[in-house]
């Protein structure tokens, strides 16, 4: 008799469809995004129809998020979440906020390494 294991209901449910599918095959984007980077959503790209279910949840949760949280919040692997996020910059929907400069703060330095933290953790 098959016993009751309450971790294997909170597991979550095996994929469906495959990550390079959502990609079309690519595994590499075109625009260099890091982790950490700080996404915006232009205002035009709001209220928009999208080519897939994948790329219209991206959009949702991008704005002010860096790639790290996008990726968890969407629950995909962050190698396609950069794909799809860079195919978005270059099309300008999308632009990556300057994360650091030489002249940024010891808090937004912390800052922005919690926050990064803090999207790796969800994923």
């Amino acid at each position: 008799m098959p016993t009751h294991d309450p971790d294997w209901e909170d597991a979550p449910a095996p994929r469906i469809v495959r990550p390079f599918t959502i990609t079309a095959g690519r595994t590499r984007p075109k625009v260099d995004l890091p982790v950490e980077a700080t996404l915006r959503l232009e205002e035009h790209a709001k209220d928009r129809a999208w080519p897939s279910a994948a790329v219209a949840h991206v959009v949702d949760v991008c704005h002010l998020r860096s790639v790290a949280e996008v990726s968890a919040l969407v629950s995909m692997p962050i190698g396609v979440v950069r794909v799809l996020l860079a195919d978005l910059v270059e099309a300008g929907h999308v632009a990556v906020q300057n994360t650091l400069t030489d002249k940024s703060s010891s808090d937004e330095r912390r800052d922005l390494i919690e926050r990064t933290l803090r999207g790796l953790r969800a994923f």
